[in-house]
């Protein structure tokens, strides 16, 4: 009877994870990159960004560009403080990633595409 239930209970985990993978493959990502002006490094960023989307949420994005010189409503609501900052708003949990944005596992791991190597 015991064997039965583990049997059942590791059934269940099983589906939960497959469910979970299911709608991360599906979910569509909400994303804000704050950058400071139009420098080199502001344009690394948002290249390094559409890249990495392009090739990881095609058609399962938003991307929006804000210069935090240029437009600063927005920056009070997210607490940006360095630039480049990527803040993936959605699909929850909510996560900040700072730098120019050249390190690809970096970046699918803040965005739970890719599970990082222990």
């Amino acid at each position: 009877m015991k064997t039965a239930a583990k049997k059942k209970e590791k059934s269940d985990v099983t589906d939960e994870y497959e469910t979970a993978l299911k709608k991360r493959k599906t979910a569509h990502y909400v994303l804000r990159l704050y950058i400071a002006g139009n420098n080199s490094r502001s344009q690394n960023a948002i290249e390094n960004v559409k890249k990495i989307c392009e090739e990881n949420l095609k058609g399962r994005y938003e991307l929006e560009v804000i210069d935090i010189y240029q437009d600063q409503t927005k920056n009070p609501v997210d607490l940006v403080l360095a630039a480049p900052t990527l803040i993936k708003q959605l699909p929850l949990p909510l996560r900040r990633m700072i730098g120019d944005m050249t390190n690809k596992e970096r970046i699918l791991v803040g965005l739970d595409l890719w599970q990082k190597a222990t």
